[in-house]
């Protein structure tokens, strides 16, 4: 995932801080907008693994910080709800003027709520996806309803919320009461995709049972069993990114995907070290695919990791070959099975003959056939699975060139 900074200045002048997040070919078939929760940023966890997920299905994402939140210019009491629609319609001017019009809006929490107004008004988008997002506008006044009345008689205050300062007005609390949701959503005529967890206890599941009721078809509603509202474990937001991407599909036209080039050569890969730690994009001319680390040694998992990918590179060419031989010795060969292990083991646990004790790379083989074989053709194919051209390469001497371009 490639991801570009960009400074978006809005209707008021205010500069919100806002990244683009582009495909591994860095040519993405249609752009998306992602609205953050009431009080976070655009660099929430969640925030970042929804858009990741999403440009793997060719989906470029804007995420950006609101009015007074993140590193986004001015006060947090300017960021009252109405501020929060301005700031979604104003970033998808921003990239149809400078990219191309965002056509799926994403919102968490109180922005699901933000892009469901802006997208009643915005003719561009075409479909819209909610996480935990409330069914009342004024559902978020109980963060802070016991300021309220101190508001009312100190015009400003400053109030706690999940243990961050800030400083409410009384425009702030009003502008709350002023948006008839489920009006809005009744009258979208959008595709709408609601996710909601059944333990979300900041925002609770009835909200996404209203919304549903309120929406007309198309609509979609997928449960995120025991995710938090926050969705603060990875696998949650990941799945949330990949359900959205999928569910997408199918409102936009199928568009033949323009591959990053490999600059002649068999495979490109790349890496975004300071946004995507290990994660990193790899891609022949027509496939794309994920490499990562497993979270015991920092990576986050979102894919397999070098060695196991070397394993599945010689897995995949060994039950080839054994398909190709048994097919033209005319042997009842149905199915195989392979088992491969990478490690690391000492020349003597070995019992390698070598000049001098080391340790040496170790590749376990496991062999499962399936078939009317006697124990003589078994054998054979053992010998086989030895011969494929990947085992050979492994096993031999290999000449490296690397060169800088």
């Amino acid at each position: 995932m490639n991801s570009t900074k960009l400074k978006i200045e809005n209707r008021k002048g205010i500069t919100l801080n806002a990244h683009l997040e582009l495909p591994a070919n860095q040519k993405p078939n249609y752009y998306a907008i992602f609205a953050h929760c009431f009080t976070c940023s655009s660099s929430l966890n969640a925030v970042r693994h929804v858009s990741r997920a999403l440009t793997q299905d060719g989906f470029a994402v804007v995420r950006f910080d609101f009015t007074g939140l993140g590193r986004s210019e001015g006060d947090f009491a300017d960021s009252h709800f109405s501020a929060n629609v301005e700031d979604v319609i104003d970033v998808h001017q921003f990239m149809t003027d400078n990219y191309k019009a965002p056509s799926l809006l994403v919102g968490h929490s109180l922005g699901g709520a933000a892009v469901l107004v802006a997208g009643s008004k915005l003719a561009a988008v075409k479909a819209i996806a909610t996480v935990g997002a409330p069914a009342t506008i004024g559902h978020v006044k109980h963060l802070f309803s016991h300021a309220i009345e101190d508001v009312k008689e100190k015009g400003k205050v400053k109030i706690n919320i999940g243990g961050r300062p800030f400083e409410i007005d009384e425009n702030f609390v009003s502008e709350f009461d002023k948006t008839d949701l489920q009006t809005i959503v009744k009258n979208l005529r959008k595709p709408l995709l609601i996710m909601h967890s059944p333990f979300d206890k900041i925002v609770g599941i009835e909200n996404a049972q209203d919304l549903y009721l309120n929406a007309h078809h198309p609509k979609s509603f997928v449960t995120l069993d025991a995710a938090d509202h926050l969705l603060t474990r990875e696998t949650d937001s990941q799945y949330v990114g990949e359900v959205i991407g999928t569910w997408a599909k199918r409102y936009f036209p199928k568009t033949e995907n323009t591959m990053l080039s490999t600059e002649g050569e068999q495979l490109v890969a790349h890496l975004n070290i300071v946004e995507d730690n290990f994660t990193t994009f790899i891609q022949t001319k027509n496939h794309t695919f994920t490499a990562d680390e497993p979270e015991e040694i920092g990576g986050n998992d979102f894919g397999p990791s070098p060695y196991e990918y070397l394993n599945a590179a010689l897995a995949a060419c060994t039950v080839m070959t054994l398909k190709l031989y048994a097919e033209r010795k005319q042997w009842d060969l149905n199915e195989v099975f392979i088992y491969i292990s990478h490690s690391r083991k000492h020349s003597d646990d070995l019992r390698a003959e070598v000049e001098k004790p080391k340790y040496l790379d170790h590749i376990s083989k496991k062999l499962k056939f399936v078939g009317n074989l006697d124990d003589s053709q078994k054998e054979r194919l053992k010998e086989i699975a030895s011969r494929c051209p990947v085992h050979k390469t492994i096993a031999s001497e290999v000449i490296f060139e690397t060169e800088i371009i």
